[in-house]
């Protein structure tokens, strides 16, 4: 009992399936988007309550719904930006979210995967979209610009259009500087730096690419968090680039089934989940070396990996999880949705001691 404790506090049941949950910033409320089984789309506002969840709105969308983030947003808005299965990426005022206050047809297929910059007070900057879909683009959006993107990146001629199922953007310590990263469905990780307008870095890693975070967007790269299929995750220390090897990455085994997604404690980057297909959620912390470079014998210098340990994990259910969201204002409160048709409130125990 000394080490921290995964606890489901709140389970509600859904007459739909759950693709993405978060916590609405500053609230006791949670959003969670998805599908019903005819192909339309779910968006409910839940309210904790008493040890229970008070449905608050019950949206119907005519598309399904596959993602949502607040990163773009204003504390004072609190704007949820979502992409559907129709590769239409909205933002919607939680307050009357019927009629959308920004609409734009994204791509020409399902939108897999958002992220927000520069809202919450988090990032320096103009605020940005990311959208990545299965046409195999990445997009960019300025909220204040409507009907098209400010950045499009597409493969090269004679490439082959890969599935983008990730997004994640890091970096964006000054109003100049920002990156974002894609992970696809061979594979592919690539990031880019959207000030010189190139590819800085790029690697494979032989599965999918379920899910990419930066332990904090808003500071020079420090970490970033890949979670594939086939039970592996990677940590990347992104301080140290090396031309010819990249960045030193440190390989881990969890789950024992696919890595759906992983998370960094907003209090304590050092902290994170990963969420399995096996309906498990395990929380690790990281442990820099001693150094976090070294010289090599023609000069440059490469990066040095940390270590991953695993601090506690739990069995929610029998089937995937599908997403995680901590809260960002008390620490160890989360929320998570799964392929049962149930969203669960989970607190995570004794965070401020490990």
């Amino acid at each position: 009992m000394e080490k921290p404790q995964i606890l489901v506090y709140v389970e509600k049941s859904l007459n739909y399936s759950a693709f993405d949950v978060k916590w609405i910033p500053r609230s006791a409320k949670v959003v969670a988007i998805g599908s019903h089984p005819q192909g339309t789309g779910a968006l409910q506002v839940y309210e904790m309550t008493e040890g229970d969840l008070k449905l608050l709105h019950d949206v119907e969308r005519p598309k399904a719904l596959k993602c949502g983030t607040f990163g773009a947003s204003t504390l004072e808005d609190r704007h949820l930006a979502i992409g559907d299965f129709e590769g239409k990426m909205e933002i919607i005022d939680l307050q009357s979210p019927q009629l959308p206050v920004y609409s734009v047809k994204a791509h020409n297929e399902i939108v897999n995967a958002i992220d927000g910059i520069a809202g919450l007070n988090i990032g320096k900057g103009a605020p940005e979209i990311a959208t990545g879909s299965r046409d195999g683009l990445v997009k960019v959006w300025d909220p204040r610009q409507k009907d098209r993107s400010v950045i499009t990146i597409e493969p090269k001629d004679g490439e082959q259009r890969r599935d983008c199922w990730s997004v994640a953007f890091g970096n964006s310590h000054s109003n100049d500087d920002r990156v974002l990263c894609a992970g696809f469905d061979n594979g592919d990780v690539k990031m880019f730096d959207l000030r010189s307008m190139a590819v800085k870095w790029e690697t494979n890693l032989k599965n999918g690419v379920c899910s990419l975070e930066f332990d904090r967007k808003d500071i020079l790269m420090n970490k970033l968090l890949t979670t594939t299929l086939e039970s592996k995750f990677f940590v990347y220390d992104l301080r140290t680039f090396h031309e010819e090897k990249g960045f030193a990455k440190q390989v881990n085994k969890g789950h024992k089934s696919t890595v759906w997604c992983g998370r960094h404690l907003p209090q304590n980057r050092e902290i994170f989940v990963t969420t399995g297909g096996n309906g498990s959620v395990m929380l690790w912390k990281y442990s820099y070396p001693d150094s976090r470079s070294k010289k090599l014998d023609d000069g440059s210098e490469i990066g040095v990996v940390g270590e991953s340990k695993p601090l506690q994990n739990a069995t929610l259910t029998d089937q995937p999880i599908t997403s995680f969201d901590w809260s960002p204002d008390k620490m160890g409160l989360s929320v998570c949705s799964g392929l049962d048709q149930a969203i669960r409130i989970v607190i995570v125990t004794k965070l401020n001691t490990v």
